[in-house]
């Protein structure tokens, strides 16, 4: 039987007593939960899976989340991309729902409680797999044709509309974080338009139809400059963490203002748009074992820094989660093979980078 829908009214109520009582202090519940810490409040608790508190948010997510993209999914079923790429996927196509409900389901049933959806179409089809099972699951919204990378969408009236439009159509009483996609240069918006955007984002937790907000950017100052200046509409950023990350303690630097500000923070292109791999990311392909391999090598690497809340990679086929579960249960640290493994991957993912992902060389450092 589906369970209860939370009613916006319902979620207003309940938001700051539920967010206070998770608020025990407890920053990472490992496998096994050896320390015994209170668990009852983590949505889709599953004692194999590690949970990590996503800053001033108080949830407790999966140290492992999803990405939205389905990049090479015509691999799995062929002619399902109409167009030139991924986004062109009919989404009529009771195939492709079939997937992305069974991917879902071995996320839920591995422990995974995070799906971070940034495109009108990827919206669309997480409220479909997520439908009757809600509550399982802490969504990230993002309707990224209708937000502020388009000049139209960019005005707080027009945010609004898109937000409205959007939940409406996919079904949704509230988000868990509206976290808004913005140019991917974020310095480019002009001042105006940067209050114009946190403007919404405090419209829509003021109103119940947002838990919590943020936005994703690849600009590191100017993600550090909104982080100081907009703390209260920033709960969460979405930047790039790859295999070649490292963090740097700088006391002017992002990661500084991230934990002065208590700042969630979720990793895009862990696999450097997939670069890292040397097959076509399907079973059964001769490369399979050694891309796994190297997946879980690469979120072991990024999963040592214990202040980022989850790397969110696109996933495909329900044995991706199985392999990206595996890796949060292995043993962390990487020893010298397992890292000059790693290394040789992330050199020549990085060497062979495409244009389009040529960006991912300004996120050595934090």
């Amino acid at each position: 039987m589906p369970a209860h829908r939370v009613t916006r009214r319902e979620f207003v109520r309940d938001t700051a007593a539920g967010a206070a009582a998770l608020a025990t202090g407890t920053l990472i519940v490992r496998p096994g939960n050896a320390e015994d810490a209170d668990t009852t409040k983590i949505v889709n608790y599953n004692p194999d899976m590690e949970y990590r508190r996503c800053g001033k948010t108080d949830l407790m997510i999966s140290a492992v989340c999803m990405g939205g993209h389905w990049k090479r999914l015509d691999g799995v079923i062929p002619g399902l991309f109409k167009g030139k790429g991924w986004l062109s996927a009919d989404l009529k196509s009771k195939d492709f729902e079939k997937n992305r409900y069974d991917l879902v389901t071995r996320l839920i049933e591995r422990g995974i409680n995070y799906i971070d959806a940034c495109t009108c179409e990827e919206i669309q089809m997480y409220s479909k797999a997520l439908k009757g099972r809600r509550d399982k699951m802490h969504l990230g919204f993002s309707a990224y044709q209708n937000e502020v990378r388009r000049a139209p969408w960019r005005p707080f009236k027009k945010l609004q509309e898109s937000l409205d439009m959007w939940m409406k159509t996919c079904g949704q009483d509230y988000v868990d974080v509206w976290r808004i996609t913005m140019l991917s240069s974020s310095s480019r918006h002009t001042e105006a338009e940067v209050e114009e955007t946190m403007k919404a984002l405090e419209w829509a937790k003021k109103t119940g139809r947002a838990r919590f907000t943020g936005v994703s950017s690849h600009d590191r100052p100017h993600i550090k400059k909104m982080i100081e200046k907009y703390p209260d509409q920033l709960d969460v950023i979405v930047t790039p963490y790859t295999s070649k990350t490292k963090v740097v303690e700088d006391k002017d630097g992002l990661w500084a203002a991230m934990k002065k500000c208590d700042v969630g923070w979720f990793g895009i292109k862990p696999y450097g748009g997939g670069g890292m791999f040397q097959g076509n990311g399907l079973p059964g392909n001769e490369q399979w074992e050694a891309d796994c391999r190297i997946a879980r090598l690469t979120i072991r690497y990024i999963l040592c820094n214990e202040n980022i809340t989850a790397p969110i990679p696109g996933m495909i086929v329900p044995e991706q989660v199985d392999n990206l579960a595996l890796a949060v249960k292995e043993r962390r640290e990487l020893d010298a093979e397992e890292k000059a493994e790693l290394d040789r991957a992330t050199e020549r993912a990085f060497a062979n980078l495409p244009y389009h992902y040529r960006w991912l060389n300004d996120w050595e450092y934090v």
